[in-house]
């Protein structure tokens, strides 16, 4: 017997992170025909267009993510207070005491702002503010799922919850979009992009609202690698935020601007990975890192922090020459990358292998287990 599900959460639709993964688990619940009910800002059409989906749009004053959480939080407790069945909330959106699905933790990811006054406060009262709703929201949780085990230990020693209150559910993927390019489709998508055949591309896919990404220790290896005459490649950065017009500024001041492609917000993200040689992402805090996944299934080495929830899923082999270790040194970075360079042919039937892996399991498989856990009795 399906259970009735109210979900709470910002936006239920496909551009990546929390947002994908619930859109995920509403769109499989109510394709198995159950009572879904959505509390959020916004919704995918076709997740509305169901008879079975109950959609309680919560208003974003001034289009403010800041000024619309505590709307969220009380929308979301009015519309659980009247409803029979499971709640699931995410994170400290939502002080239900039902399941709390914790994607990341607010508590270890501190700010590093930059700009002006103005911004640096924002930042830091915009963090202090989510650090509290997740300690409330997470006290009252009765059962909490997350993205790895390295999650499910944080929550345990920051948040003294039970181990045996915890369930580890790693993300789905989409294989139909995300998956290595044959040497045709590559060739292809460099013409599209109007990038060159001969040099090797590497892509960062992150926000560039403050320095929490790790793009400043990237900007700083890549510079050094750059003065190298043996390292050809170009960096395409994929992300938008306060400090994009900052690092534009700082590239073409290096004389660099030709080494470093800012691409801004984009939707092909899965044609920019299958037309790249390599992701890098040296994160100083990731609770998972979906696009780090992404990135994978689409058949590239993937330079991520060792902290990051999905390094856990490397092999030895891969984590020795793909985990960063310390993101604020930018010298290592670079030697890591040059590194790569010598073992990437070794190594690539381990890449491949890792790939496959995570492309096996699909969104739908995400969501099915998440859904049994909804209709286990002793949930």
């Amino acid at each position: 017997m399906t259970t009735p599900t109210l979900l709470v959460t910002g936006d239920f639709v496909k551009t990546g992170g929390m947002d994908r993964a619930n859109y995920a688990l509403a769109d499989h619940l109510s394709k198995s025909g159950r009572e879904v009910h959505l509390v959020a800002f916004r919704a995918g059409s076709e997740l509305l267009a169901r008879p079975n989906v109950t959609f309680h749009r919560v208003p974003k004053p001034l289009g403010s993510y800041t000024l619309g959480s505590p709307l969220l939080d009380q929308r979301g407790r009015f519309w659980a207070r009247r409803f029979k069945g499971r709640v699931v909330v995410n994170g400290g959106n939502c002080r239900w005491g039902d399941v709390n699905w914790v994607h990341h933790l607010n508590r270890l990811d501190t700010p590093k702002p930059g700009g002006g006054v103005w911004r640096r406060f924002k930042t830091r009262l915009d963090y202090k503010l989510h650090v509290a709703a997740e300690r409330a929201a997470l006290a009252k949780a009765r059962l909490i799922v997350t993205t790895c085990e390295r999650n499910k230990l944080d929550l345990h020693r920051h948040f003294d919850k039970p181990l045996d209150q915890i369930v580890t559910i790693y993300y789905g993927t989409d294989p139909g979009v995300f998956h290595p390019a044959t040497l045709d489709e590559r060739l292809e998508l460099r013409e599209r992009f109007g990038w060159p055949f001969d040099r090797p591309v590497y892509a960062f896919v992150g926000a560039l609202s403050d320095r929490r990404k790790g793009f400043d220790t990237l900007f700083a290896a890549w510079c050094r690698l750059c003065r190298r005459t043996d390292w050809n490649a170009d960096l395409i950065v994929v992300g938008t935020g306060a400090e994009l017009p900052f690092w534009k500024a700082k590239a073409e001041s290096e004389g660099l601007s030709d080494r470093f492609r800012f691409l801004g917000f984009r939707r092909d993200v899965p044609d920019l990975f299958r037309a790249c040689d390599a992701h890098v992402l040296p994160s100083r805090y990731e609770g998972y890192s979906l696009v780090t996944q992404e990135a994978l299934c689409c058949g590239l080495p993937a330079f991520v922090t060792d902290v990051a929830g999905i390094a856990e899923r490397y092999p030895q082999a891969l984590a020795e020459a793909l985990l960063i270790p310390d993101p604020d040194n930018a010298e290592a970075l670079a030697d890591r990358l040059l590194a790569w360079q010598r073992v990437a042919e070794t190594l690539r039937p381990d890449l491949d292998c890792l790939s496959e892996q995570l492309r096996s399991q699909t969104w739908d498989q995400m969501a099915e287990r998440f859904a049994s856990i909804l209709d286990a009795p002793s949930a």
